[in-house]
């Protein structure tokens, strides 16, 4: 069932949306606390990493009522692809950032991942029933977590040893602007949905919504 799914047109294009999605947030979260830590070495080093966690974490919990709404209203293919799009520019601001070894540039583009993650988590989900028979539910689920908890190991492991290890870090700038573009292009395979709720009224209000 697993390499079914995994060879399947109807699923591949998601499961590496998700992977490579989860290991860009990871390699820039955790190059960013190295980078704090280990190379800039500043004296309030410890709370801008708690600053950090909470920048990534804040969209999660303001934002996700919004993502669950879209992900009802609209194609579900067609936010996955918009948002990824968007993710671009949030690599592209993070590459500027690691290269100029620029804290705030950091993390204005970590707030841009977690928003970007906390929209695209209700659809990463939503989507699955589309696309899967109900017997396939348990194991498409199964491989989204798991390629989820691979790309946090992967993404802590290479963002720490890419900024600890290496003097320059346009390697890290390049790798995390090439994931967003090949989470992009998996998205943009991603097939179609019909929209759930087509008369649904999305809330703008975040804390609405929340």
């Amino acid at each position: 069932m697993f390499k079914r799914l995994l060879v399947s047109k109807s699923f591949c294009p998601l499961f590496g949306c998700q992977f490579f999605s989860a290991l860009n947030d990871n390699l820039l979260k955790n190059g960013l606390v190295a980078l704090i830590v280990y190379v800039l070495a500043r004296n309030n080093g410890a709370s801008l990493v708690q600053l950090a966690g909470a920048i990534f974490i804040l969209p999660s919990f303001l934002l996700s009522g919004m993502g669950g709404q879209l992900a009802d209203r609209y194609d579900k293919a067609l936010i996955a692809r918009r948002l990824k799009f968007a993710e671009i520019f949030a690599a592209l601001l993070s590459a500027a950032g690691f290269y100029l070894h620029s804290v705030p540039l950091l993390m204005g583009s970590l707030g841009l991942f977690g928003t970007i993650s906390a929209l695209f988590g209700p659809i990463k989900y939503g989507i699955l029933p589309d696309h899967l028979q109900t017997e396939e539910l348990p194991h498409g689920n199964a491989l989204i977590e798991a390629a989820t908890f691979l790309a946090i190991l992967l993404g802590s492991i290479l963002g720490t040893k890419a900024v600890t290890s290496i003097s320059n870090l346009l390697p890290l700038s390049g790798l995390i602007v090439g994931l967003s573009i090949a989470c992009w292009l998996s998205a943009r395979a991603i097939p179609s949905t019909k929209e759930a709720a087509p008369d649904l009224v999305v809330q703008r209000n975040i804390f609405a919504s929340t």
